[in-house]
């Protein structure tokens, strides 16, 4: 109850501030899952994510002591862009720490929505390295630190786009789908419904890498996660809240997690097909859908967290995508140090519509055979099976680099 209070009272306070985000029916999900599709469209929020709500809520409840020391954050890139505009819109001094995996767009609009009033520094490579720094700062000069995730004041922020979205559909959905990084929106959000709207199955989505959450209910508290993905940067969190935790265990949100090349192909096609720039926490949300097992005939919202995607990464998002839905694969294959070796592999082994997109070959003259690695794109998923036996079937010696091993990392 207190938290719903206080989410109700930040709506108040972003009032004005805030952008009411569209909420847009979809018809390419609604089509393929059978149920009414919504999208919180948090990308067109300032900032181009839901994160200014957490940040002004919590600066702005500030006193005029507190106002003068400062404010920090740690930030993946979002939650910057949030508080350097409350700094500037509120007169607040600021500083905003990023990890070198921060992109670069995100950083450059940190700079922009904060003007002079904040300065943007890059620390280490995780988002829990710029963290340490963060609180460094503050210890050393009494700034208040503004938690991207982990504080009250933040999640009741964060909480206010669940107010919308029933202010906006005029009735509670069946279902509202959220991303999870550290779990503030989902802590928010769900904390708030079950108290005004008992009923609402809420579903936090994780990506597959980065799934601290879903640790932290196996464990029973919140962990380091011993390895962790960057890739879907903003939602990449090493440990949850100790405040989210029980917020999210409390609200019975249903846990889901998300393979990375299945969020870009997500990308994909909110880009090619609903004309949406999503960035890969962004695309949580839609690409947990097919797994959900939705009721035709319900309201079904998911959170289109934040639009700040680095163009130069699409490269990227393109080849997960390729390599999730099986149509890009590589191989190291021996070939014969020998004249036509190459020819052969052509003629036998690939098939009509099958490219070759990638050929490294270091020729080694002492040696009878030489290794390449191929790349390899195919037209469709089935047509990898035939690939294979042609392979099987052929003299040379064919190694498929396997999606998990460390020369796939490599490469993707």
């Amino acid at each position: 109850m207190y938290l719903s209070a206080l989410v109700e009272g930040a709506a108040a306070q972003l009032a004005g501030v805030a952008v009411t985000t569209p909420l847009q029916p979809c018809e390419r999900l609604s089509d393929a899952t059978g149920a009414r599709i919504w999208l919180k469209r948090e990308d067109l929020q300032i900032g181009r994510s839901y994160k200014l709500r957490g940040a002004y809520n919590l600066i702005s409840g500030l006193d005029v002591a507190e106002r003068s020391a400062g404010a920090v954050c740690a930030s993946a890139g979002n939650h910057g862009q949030g508080m350097a505009y409350a700094c500037r819109r509120l007169g607040v001094r600021g500083r905003v720490y990023v990890p070198a995996t921060t992109p670069r767009q995100k950083r450059e609009r940190i700079r922009a929505l904060g003007g002079e009033r904040v300065e943007l520094v890059v620390e280490g490579d995780t988002y829990d390295d710029a963290a340490a720094a963060a609180a460094q700062h503050a210890e050393y000069t009494g700034a208040t630190v503004v938690p991207a995730f982990d504080d009250l004041r933040t999640i009741a922020g964060q909480g206010t786009v669940g107010v919308e979205i029933v202010a906006q559909l005029g009735r509670a959905p069946d279902v509202v789908v959220v991303p999870i990084g550290g779990g503030g929106l989902a802590a928010g959000v769900a904390t708030w419904l079950r108290t005004a709207q008992p009923g609402v199955r809420v579903v936090g989505v994780e990506p597959t890498g980065a799934a601290a959450m879903a640790a932290a209910m196996a464990a029973g508290e919140p962990v380091a996660l011993a390895e962790l993905d960057t890739f879907v940067d903003g939602a990449a969190v090493r440990k949850v809240g100790e405040t989210t935790y029980p917020l999210v265990r409390d609200a019975g949100v249903q846990l889901r997690t998300v393979d990375e090349g299945r969020v870009c192909t997500e990308m994909l096609d909110l880009y090619q097909t609903d004309g949406i720039i999503a960035e890969p926490a962004g695309a949580l949300a839609t690409a947990a859908l097919d797994a959900l097992d939705l009721d035709p005939d319900t309201d079904v919202v998911c959170l289109l967290s934040g639009g700040n995607n680095d163009v130069s990464r699409y490269a990227e998002v393109v080849e997960r995508s390729l390599v999730h839905r099986g149509l890009k694969h590589y191989f190291l294959v021996e070939f014969p140090q020998e004249p036509g070796a190459l020819r052969r592999f052509l003629d036998e082994v690939l098939g009509p519509d099958d490219d070759i997109v990638l050929f490294e070959y270091v020729k080694r003259d002492n040696r009878e055979t030489g290794a390449a690695l191929v790349g390899i794109e195919i037209s469709e998923r089935d047509a990898y099976e035939p690939l294979w036996k042609r392979m099987e079937a052929s003299p040379l010696r064919i190694q498929l680099v396997a999606p998990g091993t460390t020369a796939y990392r490599f490469l993707v």
